[in-house]
């Protein structure tokens, strides 16, 4: 690793967070900046999610947004516009004007793994079409299942998959879960069948509702459920167990070292935003995560806040982009 960037330590934990959505007025046209009005006053700051509304990304966001318009006295507008694995919402942000009236919650599914993942549909580039602010919270990925099924551990499950193949949900072709789920498959010989949905809610709520047995998703879209006994955990691709959920492995101690992985989620604008807007984008999430808000939003969803701002943000969408790259083409997944 280069530039003290540490994926290990960047991230970890989180769960199914809950806040107050922001208000979704429309944006006065781009033209209504005022010539000579310093940033951000000119007008609301959009801010596109590239997830449906509802989800464990969006929400997060939302939190951490809500924080920020106070430090910058200016609103901040949450659009949501999902779509090919985050991917739309993601070129849509790169080709807006870098003004830094527009910025992009950006995701570990649209920049590490969509880059080479759609590589021939998508016109940008995770690292030089985007000035990286932050990255802003970790999580891991857990497999749970139906607590009503005979399932106590990775063994059972793995077991059961062997005799009759075994449905898992996850929010999308293409994403980190989908990615374990055909790792897993490939180091155990589980017969496991991939069950896309178009985002974590929807993934999680069939499993509640005895449709799919299984899914496959982050421990801040999880960890509620998981906490109130909904969802039984099996296991973890975190490096190491959680703090907050010790009695879950990981996949690596039960013997599949390849089933490693932390999610993340962070904020980038166009390339080319004036760096001094750059900076107080930044120290504004530097404040939020310190808020006793989002600390509580975070502690109670095992989110673990991020800890790289600017240029060793944009050194680690790089490096994450060069690690996925050879997992996506090893596992032969298309778009389609």
């Amino acid at each position: 690793m280069t530039a003290g960037v540490n994926r290990r330590h960047v991230l970890q934990g989180a769960a199914a967070l809950s806040a107050t959505a922001l208000s979704a007025t429309a944006l006065p046209g781009r033209g209504a900046m005022a010539q000579g009005v310093p940033w951000p006053q000119a007008q609301p700051i959009r801010v596109v999610v590239p997830f449906g509304a509802g989800g464990a990304t969006d929400i997060a966001a939302r939190v951490i947004a809500q924080e920020m318009q106070a430090s910058l006295g200016q609103s901040m507008v949450m659009e949501n516009r999902g779509g090919a694995g985050s991917t739309l919402g993601t070129g849509f942000v790169a080709r807006l004007p870098p003004d830094g009236y527009g910025l992009l919650i950006t995701t570990i599914s649209g920049l590490a793994i969509g880059q080479t993942l759609y590589r021939d549909r998508i016109q940008y580039d995770a690292d030089k079409s985007f000035a990286h602010i932050a990255i802003m919270m970790g999580t891991p990925y857990l497999l749970c299942v139906d607590p009503k099924l005979p399932i106590r551990d990775l063994a059972g499950y793995l077991e059961a998959a062997r005799t009759k193949p075994m449905d898992y949900s996850t929010s999308g072709v293409g994403g980190v879960a989908h990615l374990l789920g055909l790792r897993l498959a490939l180091a155990t010989g589980a017969r496991l069948e991939h069950v896309p949905y178009r985002g974590s809610t929807q993934a999680i709520t069939d499993v509640l509702a005895g449709v799919v047995p299984s899914v496959l998703d982050s421990l801040t879209a999880t960890s509620a459920h998981i906490r109130t006994g909904a969802l039984r955990p099996l296991a973890t691709s975190a490096p190491e167990r959680s703090p907050d959920f010790p009695d879950v492995p990981t996949f690596r101690e039960l013997g599949y070292p390849d089933v490693v992985a932390d999610g993340w989620a962070g904020l980038a604008a166009p390339a080319g935003t004036p760096r001094p807007i750059l900076e107080r984008l930044a120290d504004a999430v530097r404040k939020a995560q310190a808020s006793p808000n989002v600390q509580r939003r975070f502690a109670e969803t095992s989110t673990t806040p991020g800890r790289y701002y600017l240029d060793e943000a944009q050194e680690f969408v790089r490096q994450e982009v060069a690690a996925w790259a050879p997992v996506i083409r090893a596992s032969g997944i298309t778009p389609d």
